[in-house]
């Protein structure tokens, strides 16, 4: 009988060389168990990998397979969004705490004199934890949903703050700003946050690699969308009979995008539900593992959440464009680049956050799929649906016809999310260079 450093002989039982830390299941037979493995009550386990849970009672569990960074140490897989320990980034409790302190601050900022720059910062900074708040409890539902309705539930929910947004800022007649904002989204993950999880993806791994064909489809997917959305532009910058009907061709080209994300819904629920069948129980995570795993949110919560948060998000929204005005004349700030930079970076704040995470973490595919669907749902389903219904919002209607910087700054966007990931691999030296050409892009719209 060789016991190793720490494992407990279960009572009754025989241990044979097992592994450090290693507890021997009462009344079982634990052959050659590695580090930190739990054999079960009356089961048998041989051979299990470092950090594998405890057996059931009277079965033989399959080890799962370690993964190691590169300390050499191993470490329990880690599913996408979540950390070591299984939880998601961030306490919910203390992101449902911030949101709501934030909010009440900015209903107060809203109805008592605060100055000019005041309500416009702390309503901000409200929306984008409404937003990040709005993306935990898509996530839930999701998880509820399975994975296959995951894609449409995030499509339809998950840009609720830039919606409510730009309906109130339609209705203020800030067309331009709505139009930057919704440019801006697009800029704001393809280059800036893109651009981030790159460089520190790259800082803290090297090289980072991820499946090149599944980033090169929603790449060329969101290049095609953006071309459609450049057709009443280019209609109106070279003055052709079409300009004159810019209102209906916007109205054309925003039914063509929702017929398309409509046709590519079966082939994207095609591909999560295929995903999520190839996953084997070692990497289905804490959250889809059964009850070992972290608790998931009910259902019903989940339902309450988003309904609640969503109310919030609109009054936040229209106390946040209340004071746009004044806080862009105080700034000396344009227009254009409120909504580009401000608005579009809060209003993305859970891609913003998750993204670099997930990158940090040497999790580059996730990184990128969180990334670069949000872009795409955007072109594919937000704008469209606020200009059809632009007309039904009691401000004047919001068509396509950007200005020429805007244009060239989506169709930009569009062909570097191409270019970017057509190889497969990333590096901090390509974050670099994305984040510095979105610095110049934003200094352009500085003065209008």
């Amino acid at each position: 009988m060789t016991s190793g450093n720490g494992g407990n002989g279960g009572n009754g039982g025989n241990v044979a060389g097992a592994g450090d830390g290693g507890n021997g299941g009462n009344g079982g037979n634990v052959a050659g168990a590695g580090d930190g493995g739990n054999g079960g009550n009356g089961g048998s386990v041989a051979g299990a990998g470092a950090g594998a849970g405890g057996g059931g009672r009277g079965g033989a569990p399959v080890p799962a397979k370690p993964e190691v960074d590169g300390r050499g140490a191993g470490r329990a897989p880690v599913t996408a969004g979540e950390d070591a320990g299984g939880r998601r980034p961030g306490s919910p409790r203390l992101l449902l705490g911030a949101a709501t302190a934030a909010t009440i601050g900015a209903g107060v900022t809203r109805f008592l004199p605060s100055g000019r720059v005041l309500p416009f910062l702390v309503s901000g900074v409200a929306l984008g934890l409404l937003a990040a708040l709005v993306g935990r409890y898509v996530d839930a539902l999701s998880e509820r949903l399975g994975a296959g309705a995951t894609g449409v539930v995030q499509s339809a929910l998950g840009n609720l703050p830039e919606l409510f947004f730009s309906i109130f800022a339609l209705r203020a007649g800030l067309i331009g700003v709505v139009q930057a904002t919704l440019v801006g989204s697009i800029l704001a993950n393809v280059v800036l946050v893109l651009g981030v999880a790159f460089f520190v993806g790259g800082v803290r791994h090297g090289t980072q690699r991820f499946p090149a064909e599944a980033a090169r489809s929603i790449g060329l997917l969101l290049v095609l969308a953006v071309a459609i959305l450049a057709v009443p532009s280019l209609t109106a910058a070279l003055h052709t009979p079409a300009s004159h009907h810019e209102t209906t061709l916007s109205f054309v080209a925003a039914v063509v995008l929702l017929g398309v994300f409509i046709l590519s819904v079966p082939s994207s629920l095609g591909r999560r539900a295929a995903g999520e069948k190839s996953k084997t129980p070692a990497e289905a995570g804490p959250a889809e593992a059964g009850p070992e795993g972290r608790r998931a949110t009910p259902f019903s919560l989940a339902i309450v959440g988003l309904a609640g948060t969503s109310a919030a998000a609109a009054l936040v929204s229209d106390w946040f464009v209340h004071a746009l005005g004044p806080a862009i004349g105080a700034l000396h700030i344009s227009q254009a680049f409120a909504g580009l930079v401000i608005v579009a970076i809060a209003g993305n704040a859970v891609e913003n956050v998750v993204g670099v995470q997930l990158a940090a973490r040497n999790q580059a595919d996730y990184a990128l799929s969180v990334i670069l669907q949000s872009p795409l749902q955007i072109a594919l389903v937000l704008i469209p649906v606020l200009v059809l219904a632009s007309p039904l919002i009691g401000g004047p209607a919001l068509t396509l016809a950007l200005s020429p910087l805007l244009l060239v700054t989506l169709v930009l966007s569009a062909l570097v999310a191409v270019f970017v990931v057509f190889d497969g691999e990333s590096t901090w030296l390509e974050g670099a260079c994305l984040i510095g050409l979105y610095v110049v892009v934003a200094a352009a719209f500085w003065w209008g």
